[in-house]
């Protein structure tokens, strides 16, 4: 075998931590190798965020488009009742060259920044030895006095009979879904969690007949049950069946192009039967962290085989690192951003005191339409982990939202949790229209440690949706 090619720094997976500290790295004049085995930017700009956002947004317009005559604009071709085409290849090409300029001018950062991009897979040899399948067939070894791992995840086969004797283009995930050239005519979703309800409604909004199946009592499990209550109702008015509490037992393919699925119901003793043409599993991910040898390193993973590690990001072997999604939930790219920081504050910067993932205010955003944006604490957390912690709570519709009434979009509801003796706010949901830039002021409100009567008095132009935090706080009980 030859000699391993010799690097400071190793970084398995170029997601949005991976690619920033291998930067940060060459830039600090340390040699840096970046791994990756497909794509530069990882899942968020390649499968995730950037191309479910950009085609979220054509759904948007698809919708907007049907309820014209709700605001006074008709065409000539109205005789239609509302009827519109969706050229779903445009829609695909659009989300390719939005992906293409990040992935792009990502990938010519990295390289301007002195990163040896290596495309391959790699698997450890032993703690600081990795050799790496490069995808042009050839192998290589590389060693490294640090190596971070930064692997993500991908979705979850589904565990369902008769799965395997179904077509291959029929069975969808959270990426192939997004590369269909027409239109599912019928597609059943399995997971009621972000990513089903997010398909579920853009699939909706093309032109599908959508079916979701959920396994527990409410859609958006980690959320309150009024928040579920409510989102459940936007997704029924926009036609979408959601059956919960239910799970599929069995699948089958009866004719070409059919998908028969059988399904259970708590509040049923007799099976059902759901027809579709595709099946999109949004029922979890797993780590990638099968194909790493991580044993022969003797680095340390939880029973669902996630990289353990401490709050410094450090796995059990010194000097390896964990950061990203494949270090276990949350998965967001904003926590996978945090954690480079966190490394690079550490190890190039050297900080007087150690930064930590402890503590971290995590927001986030599910991009239905209404946004659902969450920041701190849920209600049923306090209440379960702190039955003793005195709180006041507010909600209020988005009904009573001027900027919501005016652009007819009023679905939804805000909800704030407030520390009853100190008026600190710890948490706050809003599902409405922005819901996401809505939750933001309130996270920068939290982070500066502000009471709720300073949003409660403060002067917000009218008529914005920020507005609607002077008068959130007339409901608090």
């Amino acid at each position: 075998m030859a000699s391993a090619k010799k690097y400071d720094c190793v970084i398995i997976g170029s997601g949005q931590g991976g690619t920033p500290l291998a930067g940060a790295f060459a830039k600090a004049g340390q040699k840096t190798a970046l791994i990756e085995r497909s794509h530069i930017g990882g899942c968020c700009v390649n499968e995730g965020c950037t191309p479910t956002k950009t085609m979220i947004a054509s759904g948007r317009v698809a919708y907007l488009t049907r309820r014209r005559a709700d605001y006074g604009v008709h065409t000539p071709e109205d005789n239609n009742k509302g009827r519109i085409l969706v050229d779903m290849k445009k829609v695909r090409q659009r989300k390719r060259d939005i992906v293409d300029i990040w992935r792009g001018g990502g990938e010519a950062r990295t390289r301007s920044a002195g990163v040896d991009v290596l495309m391959g897979d790699a698997r450890f040899d032993d703690p600081k030895t990795l050799t790496i399948k490069l995808n042009d067939g050839s192998e290589m070894t590389v060693s490294a006095d640090k190596i971070f791992i930064n692997a993500g995840e991908r979705p979850a086969k589904p565990k369902l009979e008769g799965v395997d004797t179904i077509p291959a283009d029929l069975i969808l995930d959270s990426t192939s879904i997004q590369e269909v050239g027409e239109v599912p005519q019928q597609l059943i979703i399995l997971g009621g969690g972000y990513v089903g309800l997010e398909f579920g409604q853009l699939f909706r909004r093309l032109g599908s007949n959508v079916t979701i199946i959920q396994r527990g009592p409410q859609l958006l499990p980690r959320e309150d049950p009024d928040i579920a209550e409510e989102m459940l109702k936007i997704l029924r008015e926009d036609g979408i069946m959601v059956h919960l509490s239910t799970v599929a037992t069995h699948v089958s393919s009866p004719s070409a192009g059919t998908i028969s699925l059988t399904i259970s119901s708590s509040s049923d003793s007799h099976p059902q039967t759901v027809i579709g043409t595709h099946l999109l599993s949004a029922a979890g991910r797993v780590p990638n962290t099968d194909t790493l040898n991580l044993s022969v390193a003797g680095v340390e993973v939880s029973p669902r085989g996630y990289v353990v590690t401490n709050p410094q990001l450090e796995t059990n072997v010194p000097h390896i690192y964990a950061m990203g999604d494949v270090k276990g939930p949350p998965a967001f790219t904003h926590i996978s951003y945090d954690d480079f920081r966190i490394l690079r504050d550490n190890l190039i910067d050297r900080k007087s005191s150690l930064h930590t993932v402890s503590h971290r205010m995590i927001p986030y955003v599910v991009y239905t339409d209404p946004q659902l944006g969450h920041v701190g604490v849920h209600e049923g957390e306090v209440r379960k982990l702190f039955p003793d912690r005195q709180i006041k709570v507010a909600k209020m519709p988005m009904a009573y939202v001027a900027r919501a009434v005016e652009t007819d979009e009023p679905r939804g509801l805000m909800k704030a949790i407030v520390d009853a003796d100190s008026g600190l706010i710890l948490g706050f949901t809003c599902l409405g229209l922005e819901g996401g830039e809505i939750m933001s002021i309130m996270q920068t409100a939290m982070m500066g440690g502000l009471r709720y009567e300073r949003l409660q008095d403060a002067i917000w132009a009218h008529p914005t949706l920020a507005e609607s935090l002077n008068n959130l706080w007339g409901y608090l009980e």
